[in-house]
């Protein structure tokens, strides 16, 4: 399975924040749509970070409740795990699993067209052992 066909089962939407968004208005931010992360954005509209749940936390654990005014520029990640597409999820998976991220931009041409989680892999990789085991049941029934 291709990671363009779990775009197309949970749609391309992303939320992001601006590189000057304060800590405590992404906390609010993940916390109103509940999701993990925002894609942080340059004022050239271009991918600048990604900010967490953990990079938060760790915020907090650094600086205390002053963290939260900080912006988002000053506590996300920049170096920044992509993948496209084409990409197959197995793939995808190993790259998160031994990143140890959670979150993955898509890129297609210098753009991001979603982001995908963790959940989003599991949930794709279930469904596909699902449908393989009743494809077996099926071959089996007809071939008695």
């Amino acid at each position: 399975m291709l990671v363009s066909h779990i775009l197309e089962q949970k749609g391309r939407g992303v939320v992001h924040a601006g590189e000057d968004t304060p800590l405590a208005e992404i906390a609010r931010l993940l916390a109103k749509r509940r999701i993990g992360a925002v894609l942080v954005m340059g004022a050239d509209g271009a991918l600048a970070g990604i900010l967490s749940e953990r990079d938060i936390v760790r915020a907090l654990a650094n600086d205390g409740a002053a963290a939260l005014t900080h912006s988002a520029a000053a506590h996300m990640t920049r170096d920044i795990t992509t993948c496209s597409e084409r990409d197959h999820v197995d793939d995808i998976m190993e790259v998160m699993t031994l990143g140890r991220f959670r979150h993955l931009p898509v890129i297609e041409d210098d753009r991001v067209v979603g982001l995908i989680s963790i959940g989003d892999v599991v949930k794709s990789r279930i469904a596909e052992t699902v449908g393989e085991a009743q494809a077996l049941r099926e071959y089996i029934v007809a071939a008695g």
